[in-house]
C-alpha cells in the first residue's frame, strides 16, 4: 500500500467522519429543541421509550449523541434509569439505519448530492433551509468518503502484511475484541460498521468475520458515552455504566445464538444472496433489533446492576424523592375539593424547597463554601422540574369540573408556582455572586458584608412568614408579612444610599459594587414573591 493509499484511506474516514458531522448537526438544527422534548415526554414506558430512542437516532444518525442526551436527562434528574435503558436499546436499532443506507451503491450520485447541499447551505438565506442543506451536504460527503475507502483499500487485497494480520481474524473472540477496539478509535458504530462493509465488497474480508466485527462495534461505541460520564454526576455515570451493560450482554448474546444456531448468519445472507454490504448491514440491524426484544423484560435487572455497580448515596435517594410529585398522583379519580387541596400541599413542599434554597444560597455567600454551591444548583434543577410538573398537572385539573371557587384557587396556584421558581432563580444568581468573589475577581468589604447579612436575614424572615400564611392558610399574619415586605424594601433603600457614597469616596472595589447592587436586587424580589405568595389565597382573592 502506497503512501498515496494511505492517505487516500485516511482522508475518505475523516470526509465519512465529518459528513456524519455535518449531518447530524444539521438535522439537530432542523428540528431544533422537539428531539429534546421527544425524549423527556416519550419516556412514559419502556416501549416508548425505545421507540422514542429509535426516532431520535433515526433523525441525528448517532447514537453516540442519543446517549449523551440520555446522560444529561439522567443527570439533571429528568430521566429515571428505567426510562434511559429503553431510549438507549432503542438508538442501538435507530443507528443501523446508517448502514442500511451506505448498502445502496449511489457514489455516482454523490457530486450532484454535494452540489445541491452546498448551493443550499451557501446561497440561501432561510436558516431552516440552510439547515436541511447540512445534512444533503453531510450525506453526499458520506458517500464521496465511502468512495475514497474503496479505491484506497483495493491494493490491500493483494498486500501479504494485511492478508497475514486478516488471517489472525479467524478467531470469533480476536475478531470481536479488534472490532471493539476500532470502534472506540472513530467513536461511532456507524462509521465502523460502514469501513467493514467497504472492506468486504473489496473481498478483503468475508461475511462471517464482519458479523464478529459488527458485534464488537456495538461495545465499542460507547466509548463516547463513557467521556461523557467522566463529566457527570453519580447519577450521569451510572448511565454511562448501564449502556455499556446492555451492549456487553447484547454481544455475548448473539455470540451465543449464533454459536449454537449458525444457521441464523445463513439465513441473513440468503436475504439479499450476492450482497455483501447488505447482508452486513440486515446483520447489524437484525441482532439489535433481537437483543432489544430479548433484553426489554430484563431491563429492571440490568439498572439494578448499574445501581450496584455505583450505589446509590442517601443523597442521591433524597433527591430522587424530591423530584418526585407526593400529592399529585392520582388526581382524576378524586373529587374535585381534594384534588385542588393536594395541589396546595404539592405547592407547599416546592415552596418548603425553594426557600430553603435560598437560605442555602445565602449562607454560602457568606461561608464560601464550595458544597453548598453545588448543593444549591441542585435544589434549583428540583425546583425546576417541580414547578414543569406541578403546572401541568394544574393544567389537567383546569380540564375537570370545577367550581367558580377552586377555578380561582387553581390559577393563584399556578402564580404562586411561578414566584418560587424565581425565589430559587435567585439563589442560583448569589451563589454565582459568591463564586465571583472567591475567585478574587471581586471584593465585597466587611461593612457592605455587614449590610448584606442585615438584608438577608429580613428576606429570609420575610419568606419564613409568607410560606407559613400560604400553607396554613393564616391569614391573621397578613399585616406581619406585609411589614416585613415593607422592611426589606426600607432596608435596601437605606444600604444602597451608604453604598453610593462608598462609591463616591472610592473606598468600594468596582466589581464588588456591582455584585452589591445585584445581590440586593435579588434579595428584595425574592421578598416581592413572599408576598405574593401570602396574598394568593386570601379569601377576597380567591373569591373575585
Amino acid at each position: 500500500m502506497t503512501i498515496y493509499e494511505a492517505f487516500s484511506l485516511l482522508g475518505g474516514v475523516g470526509l465519512f467522519l465529518y459528513g456524519m458531522t455535518i449531518m447530524s448537526t444539521g438535522l439537530r438544527n432542523a428540528c431544533g429543541d422537539n428531539l429534546r422534548v421527544l425524549l423527556g415526554k416519550a419516556t412514559r414506558n419502556k416501549i416508548t421509550s425505545v421507540l422514542a430512542g429509535i426516532a431520535v437516532t433515526v433523525l441525528i444518525q448517532s447514537s453516540s449523541a442519543t446517549d449523551v442526551m440520555v446522560i444529561g436527562f439522567v443527570t439533571s434528574g429528568l430521566m429515571s434509569l428505567i426510562q434511559a435503558i429503553g431510549v438507549i436499546m432503542g438508538a442501538n436499532i435507530g443507528t443501523t439505519v446508517t448502514a442500511q443506507i451506505t448498502a445502496f451503491n449511489i457514489s455516482a450520485y454523490a457530486p450532484m448530492i454535494l452540489f445541491i447541499g452546498a448551493v443550499m447551505t451557501l446561497f440561501l438565506k432561510n436558516k431552516r433551509t440552510r439547515d436541511i442543506g447540512s445534512v444533503i451536504l453531510g450525506f453526499g460527503m458520506l458517500f464521496v468518503g465511502i468512495s475514497f475507502m474503496k479505491s484506497a483499500i483495493t491494493p490491500l487485497s493483494q498486500t501479504k502484511a494485511f492478508i497475514s494480520f486478516l488471517s489472525t481474524l479467524s478467531n470469533p473472540v480476536i475478531t470481536v475484541l479488534f472490532g471493539i477496539a476500532f470502534t472506540a478509535l472513530l467513536q461511532s458504530s456507524s462509521s465502523a460498521t460502514v469501513i467493514f462493509q467497504a472492506f468486504a465488497m473489496q473481498g478483503i474480508i468475508d461475511y462471517r468475520t464482519a458479523v464478529y466485527l459488527v458485534i464488537g462495534a456495538a461495545v465499542g461505541s460507547v466509548t463516547p458515552n463513557l467521556l461523557a460520564g467522566l463529566t457527570a454526576n453519580r447519577a450521569g455515570r451510572r448511565c454511562s455504566v448501564l449502556n455499556l451493560l446492555f451492549n456487553v450482554i447484547r454481544a455475548l448474546l448473539v455470540l451465543t445464538v449464533i454459536t449454537i444456531f449458525p444457521q441464523i448468519t445463513t439465513f441473513i445472507q440468503n436475504l439479499s444472496p450476492g450482497n455483501v454490504a447488505r447482508q452486513i448491514a440486515n446483520t447489524h440491524t437484525i441482532f439489535a433489533i433481537f437483543a432489544v426484544l430479548v433484553l426489554l423484560p430484563f431491563a429492571e435487572k440490568i439498572v439494578a446492576l448499574s445501581e450496584r455497580i455505583i450505589p446509590v448515596t442517601e443523597q442521591e435517594r433524597r433527591k430522587g424523592e424530591d423530584r418526585k410529585l407526593i400529592y399529585l398522583t392520582q388526581t382524576d379519580r378524586l373529587p374535585a375539593g381534594v384534588a385542588i387541596d393536594l395541589a396546595h400541599r404539592e405547592v407547599t413542599r416546592m415552596g418548603q424547597i425553594a426557600v430553603k434554597n435560598l437560605a442555602l444560597a445565602t449562607s454560602c455567600f457568606f461561608t464560601h463554601d464550595p458544597a453548598l454551591a453545588e448543593q444549591v444548583r441542585e435544589n434549583e434543577e428540583t425546583v425546576d422540574y417541580l414547578a414543569q410538573a406541578i403546572v401541568d398537572k394544574l393544567v389537567e385539573l383546569r380540564m375537570l369540573d370545577l367550581h367558580r371557587h377552586h377555578l380561582n384557587r387553581l390559577y393563584r396556584m399556578i402564580m404562586v408556582v411561578d414566584d418560587l421558581e424565581r425565589i430559587s432563580d435567585h439563589a442560583e444568581n448569589i451563589v454565582e455572586y459568591e463564586e465571583v468573589v472567591r475567585s478574587g475577581k471581586a471584593v465585597i468589604h466587611d461593612e457592605a458584608r455587614g449590610e448584606l447579612q442585615e438584608l438577608t436575614d429580613v428576606t429570609l424572615q420575610s419568606l419564613q412568614v409568607s410560606l407559613e400564611i400560604f400553607e396554613k392558610e393564616d391569614f391573621e399574619q397578613y399585616g406581619e408579612a406585609e411589614r416585613l415586605e415593607n422592611l426589606v424594601d426600607d432596608k435596601k433603600d437605606e444600604i444602597d444610599a451608604k453604598h453610593l457614597v462608598r462609591l463616591m469616596e472610592g473606598t468600594c472595589d468596582p466589581q464588588g459594587g456591582v455584585l452589591f447592587t445585584d445581590m440586593t436586587i435579588d434579595l428584595e424580589r425574592c421578598s416581592d414573591h413572599a408576598l405574593n405568595m401570602a396574598q394568593a389565597l386570601l379569601p377576597e382573592k380567591v373569591d373575585a
